[in-house]
């Protein structure tokens, strides 16, 4: 199969699944913008304009047949920024005057109304927000993972994914892993049995770390902690949640859309302590059970000078697999990937278009919400030191997400009198 084939397939196992039958895809309502000629115009607003959201702009408007009418950021410059950007580089295919530059916290709304197709790109923790809203108003998503920080907004993420099916809305995630060619071919051939039944996985994102942002004087808690969002929880989730999950995907996708019930692990902060690292753990390592038996060793870490690795492996009665290749149990390879897939941030909304204009069913909200769900339950098995069940850490009641967005709001998490931010305690930290 070639990867739009294998998409399709894959789409239309997962809505075969929701719908009990073939038949009911003729039975689905027809949203406003759901079908359209292959040289119809498709509005498309960006809502976050950071790198990721320059970039995910830039895709689209790599397709053709868009335009983006619609920008929004909470901070000025950040817009005027990526607008400089695109508008350089796609000219007429950015048509966006004064009147449709959305600055605020609630920028997302008249960005949103003015287009067919909306590109989330905040930090994450107003993803359930702003799905929310672009769902009631019956809009195309592309949305950057994870899609939530915090138990809360997954559930209200799954809600609006069969909302979306309802209206049929056609919804990508950004876990782009499952666009590129080369781990579709290695998934088809685990699902195919070449490595027997999955005992074991691993999967790892250790790396150095990101950017930190300087405090100012004229900087309320609430803007520190938005420019510098990747240390604040419930703007990130922790970089178990804000990277790993890419890697915690592609194992929940190796186990055929599984997800583990048991998680247990260990973490803490231990070279990345200072006034400029907020609230999150430096390192993770969480072992995940599935209802097989099967085990996830998972790994995050944030550590200059160390060693670097991103990939994941499963082990199975036959053999072996990770990204590409799969080995028997001494080591010979038996098959290895030899093609040279397309850019998978490319081909994500390549799809995403084309089930557009050929109104076929496309949502990649449910193993997103669920593939970050396990990021989630895993950043709770680190901070609280126990092991935990995923329908307990799905159901958690406690909720990390501000009361309310204003630039003078308290966000939650504040320094201590050293200017040092307090982070969770294994033992004492309660996370349901």
């Amino acid at each position: 199969m070639t990867i739009t084939e294998n998409i399709m397939e894959e789409t239309r196992r997962n809505f075969i699944k929701k719908t009990g039958t073939v038949a009911a895809l003729s039975a689905l309502p027809v949203a406003s913008y759901a079908q359209s000629s292959a040289k119809s115009e498709i509005k498309v607003a960006l809502i976050g304009c950071g790198g990721r959201g320059t970039g995910a702009a830039s895709q689209t408007l790599n397709v053709e047949g868009t335009k983006l009418v619609a920008i929004a950021d909470a901070f000025g410059d950040n817009l005027k920024t990526c607008l400089d950007r695109l508008k350089n580089q796609y000219k007429e295919k950015v048509d966006i005057p004064k009147e449709r530059q959305f600055v605020g916290f609630d920028a997302y709304k008249g960005a949103i109304d003015a287009a067919d197709v909306v590109i989330l790109t905040t930090p994450p923790g107003f993803r359930p927000i702003h799905f929310d809203y672009a769902v009631a108003k019956g809009k195309h998503v592309f949305m950057e993972k994870p899609v939530a920080t915090d138990a809360a907004g997954v559930r209200s993420v799954l809600e609006n994914a069969k909302k979306a099916d309802e209206k049929n809305l056609k919804v990508v995630v950004g876990l782009q892993r499952h666009y590129d060619e080369r781990y579709i071919e290695t998934v088809k051939r685990v699902h195919g049995g070449e490595i027997g039944d999955i005992v074991s996985a691993q999967c790892y994102w250790n790396s150095a770390g990101v950017w930190v942002r300087p405090r100012t004087d004229k900087m309320t808690e609430m803007e520190y902690q938005m420019r510098n969002w990747y240390y604040f929880n419930w703007l990130c989730g922790d970089h178990i949640v804000e990277q790993h999950v890419h890697n915690i995907d592609v194992i929940n996708w190796f186990m055929g859309d599984q997800y583990p019930e048991v998680a247990q692990g260990m973490g803490g902060r231990q070279v990345r302590v200072g006034k400029d690292f907020g609230e999150i753990f430096d390192h993770h390592f969480v072992e995940f059970t599935y209802g097989t038996g099967a085990i996830m060793n998972s790994q995050c870490r944030h550590t200059r000078g160390a060693m670097n690795h991103v990939t994941e492996y499963v082990a199975g009665t036959k053999g072996t697999a990770g990204p590409g290749i799969i080995r028997d149990h001494k080591g010979k390879v038996l098959w290895r990937y030899k093609g040279r897939p397309a850019n998978p941030y490319q081909v994500e909304h390549n799809e995403l278009y084309r089930h557009i204009r050929e109104d076929k069913p496309l949502n990649n909200a449910y193993y997103g919400a669920k593939s970050t769900m396990t990021g989630i339950m895993g950043r709770m098995a680190t901070y609280c030191g126990k092991e935990l069940k995923w329908d307990e850490a799905l159901n958690s009641e406690i909720s990390i997400i501000p009361k309310e967005f204003t630039w003078e709001s308290d966000p939650g998490p504040k320094p201590g009198p050293d200017g040092i931010y307090p982070c969770a305690i294994p033992g004492k930290t309660k996370v349901i």
